[in-house]
């Protein structure tokens, strides 16, 4: 599907996947219309650090994804909407979850509910893979039951659902990408992997984590920017969910002591409370089933196995290095 004259409103362009996809699409030469989190700052979140190139050829709304409205109001004129705005901390849930099912769930149907009336061609909504908790079975497909381990994937849950409601309901043209763990330039440090490399960058070799026994399919910001543009160009993809996931599983133990050997230091691992999740909340063991984005979408990771996550690696402490990069951390305090 040709989509190269058609308007495009990207919701959450100012956070980390949401900029690397909003550059990605301008290059690609994408018109874009990029829905960025109103505040008096005048922020724009990460495409502030975009070039100017990228920047100037963005049309940038400021709103609230929470306010229908403004959501409508960014819609028009648009031909396809990518979703990914979110609350998506973890933690931050567990004590303000309201906030979550404002943003996450009702912020949603704004988006569902002014794409049918206004009749966009198609609507692109992020999930995550924390929907399905604790693996019951690996490799986890789209089939794997839902469980709502904290009040974030519960909201999530909520989220897919009513998107998936209105193409049932109303055959608005929509698929569901579920994203396995995407790390990357510009993460933000309530994730593991940026955890451990801005500990290690400031010259800690004792690491704070939580529990490292869990799982994690972690895929590469390049691939997961790759899944929602092959998601937006596929007519086959109306109606499904489809996970993004590189298929490769690693323990968050040896991801930091991997961290650690490209960095060329020997870290120790300190496990602190406060970051470790209630017990029945964490999930224990995340491994994607990749085979339907293949056959649908036409993806496949090109961050591979253990060499490709290296690779990736590679690329993301090489920023995260960066003085001017790194100062934006608050490294010395845990990021909820």
């Amino acid at each position: 599907m040709s989509l190269r004259n058609k308007k495009i409103l990207l919701t959450g362009a100012d956070g980390f996947i949401g900029s690397h996809l909003a550059e990605k699409l301008v290059r690609l030469g994408y018109d874009v219309r990029a829905f960025v989190y109103y505040n008096s700052f005048n922020s724009w979140g990460w495409l502030d650090d975009s070039d100017p190139e990228i920047k100037n050829a963005l049309e940038i709304f400021s709103g609230d994804i929470r306010d229908p409205n403004g959501v409508r109001t960014a819609m028009k004129g648009c031909d396809i909407v990518l979703h990914l705005a979110a609350l998506i901390a973890i933690p931050y849930s567990y004590h303000s979850p309201d906030s979550y099912i404002e943003t996450n769930i009702r912020g949603t149907l704004n988006i569902v509910q002014a794409a049918k009336d206004i009749g966009v061609e198609k609507v692109v909504h992020t999930s995550t893979s924390e929907v399905y908790g604790t693996a019951q079975f690996v490799p986890i497909t789209e089939n794997h039951p839902l469980q709502g381990q904290s009040p974030y994937s519960a909201s999530k849950i909520g989220a897919d659902q009513i998107a998936l409601s209105f193409y049932n309901s109303f055959q608005t043209p929509l698929t569901v990408l579920r994203p396995f763990n995407t790390y990357g330039p510009r993460q933000s440090a309530r994730a593991v992997i940026p955890t451990v490399i801005t500990q290690i960058a400031s010259g800690s070799k004792t690491i704070k984590l939580g529990d490292t026994r869990p799982t994690r399919d972690f895929s590469y910001i390049d691939d997961t920017v790759m899944g929602f543009i092959a998601a937006m160009e596929s007519s086959e993809a109306v109606g499904k969910t489809i996970n993004i996931g590189s298929s490769f599983e690693i323990s968050i133990a040896d991801t930091a002591h991997l961290i650690g050997e490209l960095m060329g230091v020997e870290i120790n691992i300190c496990q602190e409370n406060e970051r470790l999740r209630p017990e029945r909340s964490e999930v224990n063991r995340l491994f994607a089933s990749n085979v339907l984005a293949k056959k649908v979408l036409k993806w496949s990771p090109k961050f591979e196995r253990l060499e490709g996550f290296k690779e990736g690696l590679l690329h993301t402490i090489e920023w995260f290095k960066n003085p001017e990069n790194l100062k934006k951390y608050k490294i010395d305090i845990y990021n909820k």
